[in-house]
């Protein structure tokens, strides 16, 4: 995989090579119903986690972070839904980067023809450069779900969506992050009154579907706050959230301190984000 030069890395706006701080860093491009996907870097090896837009819209987000794509070292996939593979294959293809996947989210054949792809074995670590990964089994209704946690320099960040209930095994890998993306997708009264048929209704309220801003407000209780130094709410639906009532649920938890909690919206994610 051809890769960036010095010069397009240095002056970019991301936090790549060796003048960058040594810690953990992460930014969204965006998240929720339409598309999600998350960059989580060493400094010096990148992943992207997902990439649910069509290619065009995902290089514009990509270069709104200062990263192009031929300097991604992999695409690592938690699910086959759409939101989340959209533009997984064409990038995957256009730019050589090789892609991780379970098994389930290979056979379910929606990816197309992958140049390169490395299966991943649920629960067994594995590591790409710098980046070492925990692929964790969750609860949702794909072929074989996964979400991950990365470490670097001692430091650990969680991506933590698309959970249908926080399972003892979920809480127990997600313990003692520093930063987590953590899925606030639906406020229980909103989904109920909102536009969605009754199936889709409780496909996302259900235990394989999305956690609600309570659900992840208990979650967080059980994974403990003492280390979180940043919380991105993700996956917030359009129809049946809105931000300030993902902050009204999670505020309670942090003793007033605002800085910890961000919002990863759909048409705007988040900038780069270092845990040191």
């Amino acid at each position: 995989m051809p890769s960036a030069s010095a010069a397009e890395r240095q002056g970019s706006g991301a936090p790549f090579g060796p003048e960058a701080s040594p810690g953990l860093y992460f930014a969204s491009l965006g998240s929720g119903s339409k598309g999600n996907a998350t960059l989580v870097s060493d400094g010096e090896t990148l992943v992207l986690v997902d990439c649910g837009f069509r290619l065009r819209d995902a290089e514009r987000r990509l270069a709104a972070l200062g990263v192009h794509p031929r300097q991604l070292s992999a695409i690592l996939v938690t699910h086959e839904h759409s939101d989340h593979i959209t533009g997984v294959g064409p990038m995957a293809r256009r730019y050589a980067i090789p892609v991780h996947l379970s098994a389930g989210s290979w056979f379910s054949g929606r990816l197309g023809a992958l140049d390169a792809y490395t299966l991943i074995t649920p629960q067994a670590r594995f590591a790409i450069g710098g980046l070492e990964i925990d692929p964790v089994t969750v609860p949702h209704d794909a072929r074989e779900p996964i979400q991950f946690r990365f470490r670097a320099h001692d430091r650990h960040v969680g991506v933590l969506t698309d959970l249908g209930h926080p399972t003892a095994h979920v809480i127990e890998a997600f313990r003692g992050c520093d930063a987590l993306f953590l899925e606030c997708n639906h406020d229980p009264r909103m989904l109920a009154e909102g536009p969605y048929p009754a199936h889709l209704k409780r496909r996302v309220a259900g235990r394989w579907g999305h956690l609600a801003n309570a659900q992840a407000a208990a979650l967080l209780q059980h994974l403990g706050l003492d280390r979180l130094q940043r919380i991105v709410c993700s996956h917030l639906s359009e129809q049946n959230n809105h931000p300030d009532l993902a902050r009204e649920a999670l505020m309670p938890l942090l003793d007033g301190d605002a800085s910890r909690l961000m919002i990863s919206a759909q048409n705007q994610g988040t900038d780069w984000q270092r845990v040191a």
